[in-house]
């Protein structure tokens, strides 16, 4: 191989241009615009990305629904659930004014397992489900 005075090989001047090149095409590739398409709506129509993104501001009966289901939500947390189960869901998810917490930071502040939390968790989101539907 030709080599330049205190300078690498050619070929291997060349290799690494190619590999740089390659590296950058790479990165490239992972960048999407909000404009691009994702995909089409249910009457066929493309969506892009900022379709999704976009909070459009919400009309009166939406606002109603929304209030409706908080309060149903609030109503079901006292009614369906036992008081273990509804200390884990509000620590969890930050209701009633206190911030969320990790299920192994409401673990430790319970002295049970980060397991058994996830467990309360799930069957407690399980009977919520279930009486948020049969409000509907």
């Amino acid at each position: 191989m030709m080599t330049i005075s205190s300078q690498k090989p050619i070929g291997e001047r060349i290799a690494n241009e190619l590999l740089m090149m390659l590296r950058s095409e790479r990165k490239l590739t992972r960048e999407v615009s909000l404009y691009d398409p994702i995909g089409t709506d249910k009457e066929g129509n493309e969506i892009s990305l900022l379709d999704i993104v976009e909070n459009p501001e919400m009309d009166i009966a939406d606002r109603i629904a929304l209030k409706g289901s908080i309060h149903q939500l609030y109503d079901n947390l006292d009614r369906l659930l036992s008081s273990r189960e509804k200390e884990i869901i509000c620590r969890r998810y930050g209701l009633g004014g206190q911030p969320a917490a990790t299920q192994k930071e409401i673990a430790e502040k319970l002295g049970i397992s980060r397991s058994y939390v996830s467990r309360i968790e799930k069957r407690a989101l399980e009977k919520l489900r279930c009486g948020m539907d049969s409000w509907k």
